[in-house]
């Protein structure tokens, strides 16, 4: 990482930590593909919208008891690196983070979040079945397809692989399902070979009767031999059930036996199970879904489905939408035909449309613009979150558009009888899971034509009477700046009351029409153009001054609070008393050293005044391991009202003016 990005990520960290409420509510910091994933003590602590304005983040939320900020594949690698080095978590795995997220949780969001993580451990596999049925089903429409011996053979194997990955995904759901609730993975491997033995009547061949099925008596109970394929829940429970089993025997069976007394007592145990409790429960409970589901496309006709496309996405918002892939793989194995996914497919892509409705109105706004697109795309590809949560909920009425948008979708789809062959995919992939019978593919690109232009159009009319982004600019003699600067300065504390107490129209009175700032280092003061670093010269963080200094002392430049100090100890982040933030930077790349030659007299949230002094730190030393130690001084989220005045070059000392902030 090169020292400009790297000196951007440390000013992103630094209002990061303020922002979720310092350091000492941080219990853990880990990151996904995308996002930047906390666990914080007290989550009303942190300013949620404040974070959706921090540099380069394109949304947030709040899932399974993570703050989780977008940041996008790649850039969050970066981020997490510098955030987690700054809160001294930088060993955190995701695994450890969802432990300690999962103690905040109660039992229904533990439950949602397990069967999440089932599905995620296998969905390439789903993926790849999913993708493979539907390009079978494409190319086996193909006359030409047909007519080359070669094209046919290919299209015969894709069609084979395809079915087997279907065929065998009970085994691979008690697999996941296994692994995930604390098992041995291979022995949920086994379950599943035993739910799709030879030896057992193959579950769709006994439900149309061309088979025999053997009964056995057990406790005078009738145990019917038949498979589970296509037994989707009862290879989930089954999964959890063997966990169980294997964790109880592991702790019960003495060591000297251990390893072949408790796989065989939980093999034993599991299949018992199987075939006298769980089977029977799993399949009444798959059978109840199903005709719960196709009691609606039924009953409920055009308004069930415009219902279930409407509504389907804030069902993401909530975490709920993961069991969804467990009912499309059952209502598949039942009918065959799984409706589900072009309808949420719909609902996706008509929250796309609000996207492009919001860009539209906001064209002008970089920042919008910077949200927006890469949303946009996201979306094309099926994933929302930061469509929803960057933009659409965030404006409240771009949901409320793309709704409406899904529900026109789910309209054509019940018109057109559209359904899919797979799960797995949506949008842009997911057209070739679309059932070709009657024109599916056409039906599917008009489906997602009206939902996307639904969700566009709706969000342009609601914007006319909804919009408030255009009217949240800083009333006459208002200071948004200030109040921020207090509210962060008592959020360090903790104390939020008090913060939102001070925020209040009085502030406009109170405050001066000029701020003046003192040296802060006794040495050189030099332009910021004439740092020997680009980020600075540039003034990427922010405008100020700097120092070439003749002593390794760094003082408080007016009365104000500590927000945050490096634990490298090279920088500090300072709040006036009037609420302007600074950045103080002892030297270029200076990070590198960990903290070695730096020490600190002030900690997180202390109140100091003009003059203290914050760091001292060995100027010569610094020097000596080749390191430039000139220290910037950076305002770096100085509001458009108020402007800098820099003193001229020259000899600067504790007791010297050097910058002056004025109104207006």
């Amino acid at each position: 990482m090169d020292a400009n990005k790297r000196q951007r990520y440390e000013k992103i960290s630094i209002e990061l930590t303020r922002l979720v409420g310092g350091k000492d509510n941080i219990q853990g910091v880990a990151h996904c593909a995308t996002r930047l994933r906390i666990v914080l003590k007290d989550n009303d602590i942190a300013d949620l919208k404040a974070i959706e304005d921090v540099d380069l983040a394109k949304g947030v939320f709040v899932a399974g008891d993570q703050v989780q900020i977008i940041f996008g594949a790649g850039l969050v690698n970066d981020v997490y690196e510098v955030f987690a080095e700054h809160n001294n978590m930088i060993n955190m795995s995701l695994s450890d983070l969802k432990t300690v997220a999962n103690q905040k949780m109660n039992p229904l969001q533990r439950i949602i979040k397990a069967l999440s993580d089932v599905f995620v451990d296998i969905m390439p596999g789903i993926l790849a079945a999913a993708l493979l049925t539907g390009l079978s089903g494409v190319l086996g429409n193909l006359d030409f397809v047909k007519a080359n011996d070669t094209l046919y053979g290919i299209n015969r194997l894709i069609n084979i692989s395809s079915g087997a990955i279907f065929g065998f995904l009970p085994l691979a759901v008690a697999y996941s399902a296994c692994k995930r609730f604390g098992g041995r993975p291979i022995l949920g491997i086994v379950i599943g070979c035993i739910m799709l033995s030879d030896s057992l009547a193959n579950a769709y061949s006994a439900a149309q009767g061309t088979v025999e099925v053997t009964t056995l008596h057990i406790f005078g109970v009738g145990v019917e031999l038949v498979g589970f394929q296509g037994g989707i829940i009862v290879a989930l429970l089954m999964g959890f059930v063997t966990a169980k089993l294997d964790i109880f025997f592991e702790k019960k069976v003495p060591e000297v036996i251990r390893l072949l007394i408790s796989p065989l007592l939980t093999t034993l145990v599991g299949a018992l199970l199987l075939f006298t409790v769980i089977g029977p429960v799993g399949r009444g409970l798959s059978s109840g879904i199903t005709n719960a589901l196709v009691w609606m496309t039924q009953n409920l006709g055009v308004v069930g489905y415009a219902v279930f496309s409407g509504l389907q996405q804030l069902v993401v918002i909530t975490g709920l939408h993961h069991i969804f892939g467990a009912i499309e793989a059952q209502l598949l194995a039942d009918t065959g035909r799984n409706f589900l996914n072009p309808l949420m497919s719909v609902a996706i892509i008509a929250q796309g449309g609000a996207v492009l409705g919001y860009l539209l109105m906001h064209r002008r706004n970089v920042k919008t613009r910077e949200l927006c697109i890469p949303s946009f795309i996201s979306v094309l590809f099926g994933i929302t979150e930061p469509a929803l949560f960057g933009i659409n909920l965030r404006y409240r009425f771009p949901i409320i558009g793309g709704c409406i948008g899904g529900a026109l979708g789910g309209v054509v789809v019940y018109l057109t009888n559209l359904a899919a062959v797979g799960f797995g995919t949506t949008v842009l992939p997911g057209i070739a899971l679309a059932d070709p019978a009657g024109n599916g593919y056409v039906n599917y690109i008009i489906a997602h034509a009206v939902a996307i232009a639904g969700g566009f159009i709706m969000t342009l009319i609601l914007g006319k009477f909804m919009d408030k982004t255009t009217a949240e600019t800083v009333p006459a003699g208002a200071t948004n700046a200030v109040q921020d600067g207090r509210d962060t300065a008592a959020g360090v504390q903790g104390n939020s009351t008090n913060a939102s107490a001070q925020s209040g129209p009085t502030l406009e009175t109170e405050m001066p029409a000029e701020e003046v700032f003192f040296g802060y280092a006794s040495g050189q003061l030099i332009a910021m153009e004439d740092v020997k670093d680009k980020t600075f010269a540039n003034k990427v963080l922010g405008d100020g001054v700097a120092v070439l200094p003749a002593e390794g002392k760094v003082y408080a430049p007016a009365d104000g609070t500590i927000m945050s100090i490096f634990d490298t100890k090279h920088a500090v982040c300072f709040a006036s008393s009037c609420g302007t933030e600074i950045l103080i930077h002892i030297g270029v790349d200076t990070v590198n050293l960990q903290g070695k030659y730096f020490t600190a007299h002030v900690k997180d949230g202390d109140t100091v005044k003009k003059g203290q002094l914050l760091i001292e730190f060995d100027k010569e030393q610094i020097e000596k391991a080749g390191y430039d130690t000139v220290i910037p001084m950076i305002f770096t989220d100085l509001p458009n009202e108020k402007k800098l005045e820099v003193s001229a070059p020259g000899e600067m000392t504790p007791n010297t003016r050097t910058v002056v902030v004025r109104r207006g």
